[in-house]
């Protein structure tokens, strides 16, 4: 069995309107969100052996508050454009891709796509994740390769304003 975390990215803002939105940043509260919710992890004993994340600043930004708490040094994470670039076909791709050695990833990327991936993985109707929620998926396969639509089990779901 493999365990894919999938993160939707915390809270970001448009601090300057003219700037473009790959370069959105997390605002105060995106912060705040980052550091509880990969608190929770750790408390939880997660312990990845990757981290995959869009390139887009405000899930960059929330990989690294990630790593800093789960003592991965940010070098580490992995950046991957498919996962801003969007659809369920390029994160499965993605997902496909890892290394058969991590039994344990997180994947950081955006909303509506995140939300669907949870789905499709699933095989169950799935709500939009709330920024910085986090779906836990247990996989049931032991290739990454393996990864197809409704392979997976809904272990949880947790957001910052949720217990």
């Amino acid at each position: 069995m493999k365990i894919l975390y999938l993160v939707r990215h915390a809270k970001a803002g448009w601090h300057d309107h003219s700037q473009a939105d790959f370069d959105r940043t997390l605002t105060n509260r995106g912060q705040r969100q980052s550091e509880e919710m990969s608190e929770r992890l750790r408390k939880k004993g997660v312990k990845p052996e990757r981290l995959v994340s869009s390139p887009a600043q405000r899930a960059l930004e929330t990989a690294e508050i990630f790593a800093d708490r789960l003592g991965i040094e940010r070098e580490e994470i992995v950046k991957r454009i498919e996962i801003y670039e969007g659809g369920i076909d390029k994160l499965a791709a993605v997902v496909r891709s890892l290394a058969d050695e991590d039994g344990t990833v997180i994947l950081f990327g955006h909303n509506p796509t995140i939300s669907h991936f949870v789905q499709w993985l699933t095989g169950k109707p799935a709500d939009a994740m709330d920024t910085c929620g986090i779906a836990k998926i247990e996989l049931a396969c032991d290739r990454w390769h393996d990864t197809a639509e409704g392979i997976g089990k809904l272990a949880w779901y947790k957001y910052p304003e949720k217990a």
